[in-house]
């Protein structure tokens, strides 16, 4: 598991939720990024619609789409359509965030192109 210190959050005409992962010097920042531009999906071809997710140190992957969001508590765990599994430990990072993170979440999944499962500790959020 990886522990992100902080999101980078963006609801315009780009959809962003981005983790700030921890790397392994402490200067180090790994983002975990998922992108999405309903705006102008309608002129993209149907597999490529949807939302993005790239990790800035390993090798971009053509078309990897998030597949599913399983957000339990402090732990996100996203899975993409290449099959790549992220888990993230979100507990340093601040509670509005967080709040702000799973609506633009919804909002990415506004036509359930991705299986969601978004949970606090103790029951739905």
């Amino acid at each position: 598991m990886e522990f992100a210190d902080f999101l980078t959050l963006e609801d315009r005409v780009d959809l962003i939720v981005s983790f700030a992962i921890s790397g392994e010097v402490p200067e180090d920042v790994i983002s975990l990024t998922l992108l999405r531009t309903p705006k102008y999906e309608p002129l993209l071809p149907p597999e490529e619609r949807g939302v993005w997710i790239s990790r800035d140190d390993r090798p971009k992957i053509p078309r990897d789409m998030l597949a599913a969001v399983n957000w339990q508590g402090d732990t996100v765990v996203l899975v993409s359509t290449s099959g790549q599994r992220y888990e993230v430990d979100v507990h340093r990072v601040d509670k509005e965030e967080i709040r702000e993170a799973k609506r633009i979440l919804s909002k990415m999944n506004a036509d359930g192109c991705f299986r969601m499962n978004m949970q606090r500790q103790g029951g739905p959020c």
